[in-house]
């Protein structure tokens, strides 16, 4: 990095107090300001700097929230920001404080090396073998730098520039009887490379591969088990088996045809994954969302998060032994992709919501659909709590299994149910309801104490309740007004002035098919998701694509937390923890 610049802007003052703490710790030469859209506080610091700034920050706040790379080798607009290659960016989350802060690395690709945090942070882990995966990043001190996305044998880092994009941008594939070979040894699972033993004084241990084509995973999730007779004494989860590029896509596709490809984040989430994608790129453009549109935006998230929790409801209990409430479950869940068909036009993916609102407005009769459907839903859910979660067997089953802390919850990035199962009240749609009109509806956050699986499950089913609270409320309170905003970067001109002057004519066919040129910037916005906050940063460099686009999930950093909470219990104990964290495989690998 070169010299750091002393005269830099005022950071947000919001967070005044953390970064007036490291200007007195470590000098306020000793960083550079970066101006963000989302007005988040981001500082630059050389790399020998980078533990000590970690440790001084770790008391102050309470979460690694992401970590990932940046190519900045093709990037024109950042005379702002100290010369780099690559950069990396280490998001921190205080609850507490309810703020952030974002500290950037700037690196030179002669000089690709960064200490690992790991001894900081212990989510830290999963993220920097990402970011080695993806980019070529090396942090000395990790322990297993290893893939973690793509397969053992992929050449090359994939989020770097000059890799291809698209599979027509690279050689024909051939898979020989030697490449099968070469692919087959490379998922030999070698126990040393983790640190284990096959042996020791008293015990033989038995291997054994748990996915990842097993039912009980939910998707292809891979977990290589060490045991001990029944018993886990180590594990190693193995994910990447449905990596689809989706950040790489984000780099090629104009902004507005990029919407749908985030449907397919937590494909059970629906709409909810556009919003944080559009409210981003939003947040970049200053477009202000009417009223309407949010209150729409706000029902439809909710129906979602009603139907993502049934399946969660459903299987949760199908894989501790119950077999009949899946059925019922998945009924009510086709009854609201009923209510969302007739609203969007598709189902579980109606890729729906659009940069500045939604695609059109309600169509005559969706009241009475909605309402019908949440006027049944409460007594569905008390005949599904004394079928299901008052069963001794499930009781025995997930009381006491799987237990983890708040402050361990925290420590590895958990976030949504998992994190309220341990007493914490965070949500961000009472916290910083992002925009959306949260803060005009009344409900409660569930919480539960033990953080164990059946509580994880009390929070979900208690939230479906709060959903229903919120979408009555929607349905009575529905503003009038356009369902889009009428920003020149989010609408086209009318169609019939188009046939009048040619300048109009151009803007209309520009918008339509290239998208908005969305001014030069970075953001991020965070939401409640389904299965936890989810977010997307973006980097705009002033063109009709992103630069680059990072989803930050809440499934990634949930899966890498296994270990901990199922050493010394035993497989069907696994089988139970497993199904109570909620997570599908396209939101761990994107």
């Amino acid at each position: 990095m070169e010299t750091l610049l002393a005269e830099a802007p005022v950071a947000k003052d919001h967070n005044a107090y953390a970064v007036q703490a490291l200007y007195n710790e470590f000098g306020r030469e000793s960083f550079v300001v970066q101006v963000c859209a989302d007005d988040i506080p981001t500082l630059w610091i050389k790399a020998e700097l980078l533990v000590g700034v970690m440790k001084f920050l770790k008391p102050r706040f309470c979460m690694l929230y992401d970590l990932f790379g940046i190519d900045e080798r093709t990037r024109v607009h950042r005379s702002d920001q100290p010369s780099a290659d690559f950069t990396v960016v280490y998001q921190l989350l205080s609850i507490k404080r309810n703020d952030d802060l974002r500290i950037k690395v700037a690196l030179q690709e002669s000089d690709l090396n960064l200490p690992s945090i790991i001894d900081v942070w212990p989510n830290a882990n999963w993220y920097e073998r990402e970011a080695w995966d993806m980019f070529g990043v090396v942090f000395k001190g990790h322990p297993t730098l290893f893939r973690i996305l793509l397969p053992p044998t992929w050449e090359g880092h994939a989020l770097r520039k000059d890799h291809p994009a698209r599979a027509t941008e690279m050689g024909p594939f051939e898979m020989g009887d030697e490449r099968v070979e070469r692919e087959q040894e490379a998922l030999r699972f070698r126990p040393e490379d983790w640190g284990m033993e096959t042996k020791d004084e008293d015990n033989e241990y038995m291997f054994l591969n748990l996915g990842p084509n097993h039912p009980s995973v939910h998707g292809v999730f891979r977990i290589a088990l060490q045991l001990d007779g029944e018993v886990i004494k180590d594990s190693v989860p193995d994910i990447g088996y449905h990596h689809r590029g989706a950040e790489k896509m984000g780099e090629r596709q104009t902004w507005h045809t990029y919407i749908p490809y985030t449907d397919r984040i937590d494909y059970l989430a629906g709409v909810m994954n556009n919003l944080a994608y559009v409210q981003a790129v939003e947040l970049l453009a200053g477009i202000k969302v009417p009223d309407r549109a949010k209150v729409i935006r706000i029902m439809l998230a909710e129906l979602f998060r009603i139907s993502s929790h049934l399946v969660f409801y459903g299987t949760f209990v199908q894989d501790v032994g119950q077999m009949s409430p899946v059925f019922y479950m998945f009924a009510d869940r086709e009854r609201l992709f009923g209510i969302v068909e007739a609203i969007t036009g598709g189902r579980m993916h109606p890729a729906w919501f659009r940069i500045g609102g939604v695609t059109a407005d309600l169509p005559n009769g969706w009241e009475k659909l909605i309402r019908d459907f949440i006027d049944s839903m409460p007594a569905r859910l008390d005949h599904y709590d004394k079928m299901a979660m008052q069963n001794k067997i499930l009781k025995d089953r997930t009381v006491g299994v799987g237990v983890y802390t708040q402050s361990e919850a925290l420590d590895w990035g958990i976030t949504g149910p998992g994190l309220r199962a341990t007493g914490s009240d965070w949500d961000l749609r009472k916290t910083r309801p992002y925009n959306s009109g949260y803060d005009q509806f009344d409900f409660e956050v569930p919480t539960a104490e033990n953080g164990d699986c059946y509580d994880r499950a009390v929070v979900r089913i208690e939230e479906m309740r709060q959903s229903l609270r919120i979408i009555r409320q929607c349905i009575d309170n529905m503003p009038a007004g356009p369902y889009k905003s009428d920003h020149s970067l989010t609408t086209p001109p009318p169609k019939e002035r188009t046939m009048q002057d040619i300048e109009t004519l151009i803007h209309h066919f520009l918008n339509v098919t290239w998208g908005p040129v969305i001014p030069q910037g970075e953001a991020s916005v965070m939401l409640e998701a389904t299965k936890g906050i989810n977010s997307y940063h973006l980097v705009s460099d002033g063109g009709t694509n992103s630069y680059r686009t990072r989803i930050r999930t809440p499934s990634f950093p949930h899966l890498q937390q296994i270990p901990l909470i199922s050493n010394g219990l035993m497989i069907p104990d696994l089988i139970a923890i497993i199904a109570s964290i909620d997570f599908v495989m396209a939101d761990v690998d994107r």
